[in-house]
């Protein structure tokens, strides 16, 4: 380790302990400030470590936190960023809050790494692994259309040509370009053929060889499903690892088969059984016994933020993350599934970290609420106006529908709200900033 890195490696560390002892903790400060000491300090922090990385649109955290339960099962030394700090110094700061491994010890790494910060880590990192969960369209001002982070993924991939590439095979996306790693898919066999017509309003279903639109033996939902194209050979390549059979969607949890193995999950959504198949398939890569991933699901606790229950005088919360529109009507028919009357709350943000463009809820399916049981609606947020305006359009009712002009009072409302059960929507400052207030009020820890 050279003087330079000696330095950075302490001056990160010393940062980090300051913040943990005097405040409550900073994520990615540390790593920001010894990245600028020596920018080469990741490469010296990782060559002990086997990395995965967990990128794509949607799913990063929970298939991070999967991977990590079922991992530990078998291995000693996993090192993770759980609090989705998944940018370049957030990277830096998890490496530098580590333990050292014992002498002779190699630990594995996986980590959740934001789409347009691939390419200022994967040089240092060198991982093993790329897990690509799904491209949707997703801040557009940042990324622009889905084939633009693509190539962001795909650029990263090719700088580690010998690492191994897991990607979602029933996104067509992904089976679209050539690339040098060797490949692997995950996906979805647990239905018959026949013949599904995806929305009319659904990205990314040309057909990457001829151009032409793509038919379906399956659909999950979006785009994603077992593919093909009428007009040329382009189709879902064979997948390696698969859910075969799909027992329970609830509000609460699913039940569902991987490779023929049962498993369940405490959280709900088609989305969230891909996150899981993800996971199933880093801990198959690194040899992990299916029985094994079986009781590191089982000690899966929910991610803050992705169907966090909250108790609040009595009333049941759940609060759920949306930030694009697939994951928005993924999360919307979740909430569809509860069957008591329910108020809604809507809170929408267009922080950098958002996405400065909030367009994105013209495209979602909110007019199916109009079917559910909601008895009140409350909209906050920096777009409170944009939000509460989308909802009309859906068609609810301008006397159900109160706007707040802050968290506090969004949070009144629901403490004195006449349902007992509640549905929170949060872009994701939007979230951070609820919880913060939350966590003052002693409803979380």
């Amino acid at each position: 380790m050279s003087i330079r890195t000696h330095i950075a490696h302490t001056v990160g560390r010393l940062t980090l302990w300051a913040l943990t002892t005097f405040t409550r903790g900073g994520s990615s400060l540390p790593g920001k400030i010894a990245s600028k000491i020596d920018p080469k300090l990741l490469q010296e922090l990782a060559k002990n470590y086997d990395v995965a990385i967990i990128t794509g649109t949607n799913g990063k955290t929970l298939t991070t936190a999967l991977a990590v339960q079922a991992l530990s099962e078998k291995y000693n030394y996993i090192l993770t960023n759980p609090t989705g700090s998944n940018m370049q110094q957030g990277i830096v700061s998890t490496f530098l809050s580590a333990p050292k491994l014992p002498k002779g010890q190699r630990g594995i790494a996986v980590l959740e790494v934001d789409e347009g910060s691939l390419k200022h880590v994967v040089t240092s990192l060198q991982p093993k692994l790329f897990v690509h969960t799904n491209v949707f369209r997703d801040q557009m001002d940042r990324y622009g259309e889905i084939y633009t982070i693509y190539q962001l993924m795909t650029d990263a991939a090719k700088q580690v040509p010998n690492a191994t590439v897991i990607a979602n095979g029933d996104s067509p996306l992904f089976n679209s370009t050539e690339l040098p790693n060797p490949r692997q898919y995950f996906g979805f066999n647990h239905l018959e053929d026949q013949e599904v017509t995806p929305h009319y309003n659904t990205d990314g279903i040309l057909c990457p060889h001829c151009q032409q639109i793509l038919k379906y033996h399956l659909l999950t939902y979006a785009n994603l499903g077992k593919y093909y194209c009428p007009h040329c050979d382009f189709k879902r390549p064979k997948l390696d690892f698969a859910v075969t059979e799909l027992k329970e969607l609830a509000l609460t949890h699913s039940d569902f088969a991987i490779d023929g193995h049962p498993f369940s999950l405490p959280v709900a959504g088609m989305y969230n059984i891909y996150n899981a198949l993800a996971a199933y398939s880093v801990a198959r890569f690194f040899a992990v016994e299916p029985e094994a991933i079986q009781r590191g699901f089982r000690k899966a606790e929910r991610v803050f933020g992705r169907q966090e229950f909250i108790h609040i005088n009595g009333k049941k919360i759940l609060l759920n993350l949306v930030k694009n529109p697939v994951g928005l009507n993924q999360v919307l028919e979740l909430v569809g599934l509860d069957e008591h009357p329910f108020t809604l709350a809507s809170i929408l943000n267009n922080h950098y970290a958002d996405g400065t463009d909030v367009s994105w809820i013209w495209d979602g399916n909110y007019e199916q609420i109009i079917d559910f049981p909601i008895k009140e609606v409350h909209t906050a947020g920096m777009k409170a106006d944009e939000m509460t305006l989308r909802l009309k359009v859906a068609g609810i009712q301008s006397d159900v529908i109160t706007q707040h002009d802050s968290l506090e009072a969004i949070l009144q409302a629901i403490e004195n709200c006449s349902t007992e059960h509640v549905h929170i929507l949060a872009t994701y400052t939007a979230m951070l900033e609820l919880r913060k207030l939350l966590q003052a009020k002693g409803y979380i820890q």
